[in-house]
């Protein structure tokens, strides 16, 4: 190891975080520059990857947590010769540049994650880290070792104090996941303050009540990283790492080093005596000829190693053709239309709640996409989405396909994206529909990275019944739809459930949420199953046609479905049902699809939902009325509840009637 060149690529990195954070007077300082000996090591020696094949299937996987800090991964990214062009750290920040605000998952090459909003990357890492155990477990063979790589997350204070990084940093160390390694960027300090004003964990003592290694180093001393990641990547003892880095924030801005004030772009006030004090040329954006030639020269051998790997891999692929099929497919490649080919239609007298049909579909999809895994929030019980015969993920059975991840929802989020960005396995995580916003952060990134996370969100409503308002939510399907990019599926009977299931599974561009029933809803036999599968997988359609001249339309989703079919019954003639199990999906078809759903020339239409009222008006129009619940729930049966709060056939027919 050359400390001289990796002290002089660390001070180089330094200078190009200040040039791109001065030239834009925007951007965060203190982790690039502190952290910079950490990054030396990291991209010049200790890690494996491959800059002209990033996506490779045995990397090592480096995530920044401290996603603010992202000038750190663009400068090593650049000099380690990923397609990060010196004009692209120039363009830091700027419109339409691969080098934004914060790293984004698909936008620069070499980024694993998109990250920024703290706490959120090491929980990420923790997801990487168990689809490396599980694709070891599935993929290796006696004679063919394919998977040994390691998951590496950078983070920092800020980090470890949000809620989310706790529940993972816990779940790691239960779990045994020892091919994770965090390293802590101990600077001492945070944004505001040093610190101390907010907190006083003993870190070491800390990580080692999770369960994990620990060792305490100088992040300045680049033998001290080098020798604590190797020994962290060769650690067989069944714990998870963490590097505690002591560092200096700002570290080579004497001005603000060592402050809150480093934090930020405040140092690049001293852009030019910085860069003398590092023994940098003024010019900006400067890199050496001697650091050029010592990444040019890793990056061959980085090539070489590859190469190897890739010969190992061609042998596995030939004598394991089945497995490598199902490694290159990553997920489902199947269409919605394939999917549903292979499930059976329910019976007519089949009757059971939306989350118990939801059971009885991931279980046969299951079969047909070996790559679906799933967990909940200790609710399987209650979720129904536990996958018979598939095994527990446990430190002994890593290939088991049911994720306990005990009342985590906050974290169960985040570790189903970093499943998700490894493009591996298809996760799923479940939980009571009110609790969804405990992991929305995480719901909002997968749909901003468009990964395909899949989220049973059961109790979907008032219908909960005794458990009373807490438990009742009203704003959160509606709270969900307004997330660009999320489909949100509310199915109203067993086929719709199937649909629904299948559309998000053939989804490959952003998440999915289903929002399923405690109570039973009823099953529209006289509607023959494909026109419900096909109807669902549209968004919205007409379930009932009118058998006369078109008077008013009545729509709903979930098992308000149930009510506005009853109240057609009792309105006679001129009358359309439509069930709407899907908003996002309706509003992605045609406009002349659309407009024969809900025709212009009929004004007269209701929409019902046991939920707020607002998203529904854009369907129904100045001239209908919308049945909604813009109030807190109460405790009480479900049945009720509903009827209390005007969810009934009755209620629908009033309404029709008023127009």
């Amino acid at each position: 190891m050359n400390i001289e060149i990796l002290n002089k690529a660390a001070n180089e990195a330094r200078g190009l975080a200040i040039d791109a954070v001065h030239a834009c007077s925007s951007g965060h300082l203190g982790l690039p520059l502190g952290c910079a000996e950490i990054g030396a090591v990291l991209f010049g020696e200790v890690m494996n990857f491959n800059p002209s094949a990033p996506k490779w299937h045995n990397r090592d996987r480096f995530i920044l947590s401290a996603g603010h800090g992202s000038m750190f991964i663009y400068s090593w990214l650049h000099l380690s010769g990923y397609d990060v062009s010196l004009q692209s750290v120039k363009d830091f920040r700027k419109l339409h540049s691969i080098t934004p605000g914060h790293p984004e998952y698909d936008e620069t090459p070499g980024v694993e994650a998109t990250t920024g909003p703290l706490g959120q990357g090491i929980a990420n890492a923790v997801g990487y880290a168990m689809s490396g155990k599980r694709a070891a477990a599935i993929y290796n063979t006696d004679a063919h070792q394919i998977f040994n790589h390691n998951v590496i997350a950078l983070h920092g204070d800020g980090c470890l104090q949000e809620g989310v990084a706790r529940e993972a940093i816990e779940f790691a160390g239960h779990n045994k996941l020892d091919n994770l390694i965090l390293i802590y960027d101990s600077n001492d300090v945070t944004l505001d303050a040093m610190a101390d004003v907010t907190q006083g964990t003993q870190s070491q003592q800390y990580f080692e009540s999770q369960g994990w290694n620990t060792v305490i180093i100088d992040g300045h001393d680049p033998v001290a990283v080098a020798d604590a990641v190797t020994a962290a990547k060769v650690n067989t003892n069944g714990k998870p790492s963490v590097i505690i880095a002591k560092t200096t924030i700002a570290k080579g801005i004497p001005e603000v080093a060592g402050t809150a004030k480093g934090h930020g772009e405040g140092g690049a006030n001293f852009a030019d005596s910085a860069k003398e004090g590092l023994g940098l040329p003024l010019s900006g954006f400067y890199i050496s000829d001697e650091v050029k030639a010592y990444f040019a020269e890793q990056a061959k051998a980085k090539e070489v190693a590859h190469a190897e790997w890739q010969k190992t891999f061609d042998a596995w692929s030939a004598a394991n053709p089945e497995l490598a099929k199902q490694l290159e497919c990553g997920g489902s490649n199947e269409s919605a239309k394939a999917l549903l080919a292979n499930i059976p239609e329910f019976a007519s007298d089949y009757a059971d709640a939306t989350r118990g049909t939801g059971g009885v579909i991931i279980n046969a999809l299951a079969q047909q996409v070996p790559q679906m895994v799933t967990g909940s929030a200790d609710l399987y019980g209650s979720t129904k989405n536990y996958i018979k015969d598939g095994g527990d993920f446990k430190p002994e059975t890593p290939c088991g396909r049911n994720i306990w991840f005990g009342i985590r929802e906050h974290a169960m989020g985040a570790i189903c994206n970093g499943i998700a960005y490894d493009q591996m396995f298809r996760p799923s995580g479940a939980t009571f529909c009110v609790f969804a916003d405990y992991l929305r952060p995480s719901i909002r990134i997968a749909a901003l990275a468009k990964l395909p996370v899949n989220y049973i969100f059961t109790h979907d409503s008032v219908g909960v019944g005794e458990d009373g308002p807490t438990h009742q939510p009203v704003e959160t399907v509606s709270g969900l739809r307004v997330i660009p990019g999320l489909d949100v599926y509310r199915p109203g009977d067993p086929e719709e459930v199937a649909a629904a299931w299948a559309g998000a599974i053939e989804k490959n561009d952003g998440p999915t949420a289903l929002i399923l029933t405690r109570q039973k809803v009823g099953n529209h036999t006289d509607v023959p199953a494909s026109v419900r599968r096909e109807g669902t997988l549209k968004g919205g359609y007409i379930l009932k046609k009118e058998t006369g001249d078109l008077k008013v339309i009545l729509m709903a989703s979930g098992s308000e479905l149930d009510h506005i079919v009853n109240a057609a019954k009792e309105l006679g003639d001129g009358v359309r049902v439509v069930s709407m199990p899907c908003l996002e999906r309706f509003d992605r078809q045609s406009c002349d699809y659309k407009k024969q759903v809900l025709p212009c020339s009929c004004t007269k239409r209701v929409a019902i939902e046991a939920g707020v009222s607002g998203l529904w008006w854009k369907y129904v129009g100045s001239e209908g009325s919308v049945l909604g619940i813009d109030r807190f729930g109460i405790s009480a049966p479900g049945d009720v509840v509903m009827k209390e709060l005007g969810m009934t056939a009755d209620d629908v027919v009033t309404a029709a009637n008023s127009l």
